[in-house]
C-alpha cells in the first residue's frame, strides 16, 4: 500500500500510527508543515525504509513562518523531499498570496540548486499559478502535484512539463477532482490521503485507506482492480528511482 501525502505528525498519537503503518507495510511520504516540524517527524520513522519525510513551508501558513526559510536552506540537504510547499489562492488565503509566492520561488530557486528535489506541492486556488512558479525554476527536481484538480488544459501542461500527481478518496469524491484524474498519465498516479486533514468512512483517513482509490481509478480508467494496482506500485518504483538518482542526503551540489 502506498500514501504519498500525509501529515504523520498531525495525528493525535504519531507513534502508534506509523508502528501500525510499519506492521502493515506501506509506503508513505510523511509531509511536514514547517521546517521546525521536520527533525521530530523524521525520527518517528528512522528505523523504517518505506517511510520518508519531507520537508515542508504550507503555504497557508508560509507568511506567517517565513522566519523559518533559513531553517529550511539548512535541512535542505538531509533529505530528497519536499513537502508541503506550494500556492494557495483560496478566498482565506488570497490577502497573503503575493508573499506565498515568492516564498515558493525561494524554496524552488534552494532545490534547484541543492541538486533536485522530490516535491509535493499544494494548488489549491492556484492550480495555474503553481505551474507558472515550476516552470520559472525548471531544475526544481520531480514535481507531485498533490490534489490538483486543474482544467483538462492545466493538466495537460502539467503533464507535458513531467508533473506526476497524488490523488485521493477525498479528491475522488468530487466530480471536477473525476475529471482532472481521468486527464492524467496514468504512469504518474499515485495514492495519497492527506490524513488527518481528510476522511475516510467517517474518520481522519490513514495511510493505508489510501488504496481504497484502486477501484475508484480502475473505473475511471476502464480497467480492473489488478491492474491498477500493479500499476500504482509500477509507479512508486519510477519514482522512487527518480529519488534515488538526485543528489544523496547529506550532499550538497558543488557551486
Amino acid at each position: 500500500m502506498i500514501d504519498l501525502h500525509c501529515h504523520l505528525d498531525l495525528y493525535p498519537d504519531p507513534t502508534a500510527l506509523v508502528a501500525e503503518c510499519v506492521e502493515r507495510r506501506v509506503y508513505v511520504l510523511s509531509v511536514t508543515t514547517v521546517p521546525s516540524a521536520f527533525t521530530g517527524t523524521a525520527a518517528l520513522a528512522a528505523s523504517d525504509s518505506r517511510i520518508r519525510t519531507a520537508l515542508g513551508l504550507h503555504p497557508e501558513i508560509a507568511a506567517s513562518r517565513s522566519r523559518e526559510l533559513p531553517l529550511f536552506e539548512r535541512l535542505l540537504p538531509l533529505t530528497r523531499y519536499v513537502g508541503e510547499v506550494g500556492l494557495d489562492g483560496s478566498r482565506d488565503h488570497k490577502a497573503t498570496f503575493d508573499a506565498q509566492r515568492s516564498i515558493f520561488a525561494d524554496i524552488l530557486r534552494m532545490c534547484a540548486r541543492a541538486g533536485g528535489k522530490v516535491l509535493s506541492i499544494h494548488s489549491r486556488g492556484a492550480t495555474g499559478a503553481v505551474l507558472d512558479a515550476l516552470s520559472a525554476e525548471p531544475t526544481a527536481g520531480c514535481s507531485v502535484l498533490h490534489w490538483y484538480v486543474g482544467t483538462g488544459k492545466q493538466v495537460a501542461r502539467a503533464s507535458e512539463m513531467d508533473c506526476w500527481f497524488s490523488v485521493g478518496p477525498s479528491m475522488l469524491a468530487s466530480e471536477r477532482g473525476r475529471s482532472a484524474v481521468a486527464a492524467m498519465p496514468r504512469d504518474r498516479v499515485l495514492p495519497e490521503t492527506d490524513g488527518p486533514f481528510c476522511s475516510f468512512e467517517g474518520q481522519p483517513a490513514r495511510p493505508w485507506d489510501a488504496w481504497s482509490i484502486v477501484p475508484m481509478l480502475a473505473s475511471i480508467w476502464g480497467e480492473d482492480d489488478q491492474s491498477v494496482a500493479s500499476r500504482m506500485r509500477t509507479n512508486l518504483k519510477a519514482l522512487s528511482d527518480i529519488a534515488q538518482a538526485l543528489p544523496p542526503a547529506g550532499a550538497r551540489r558543488p557551486t
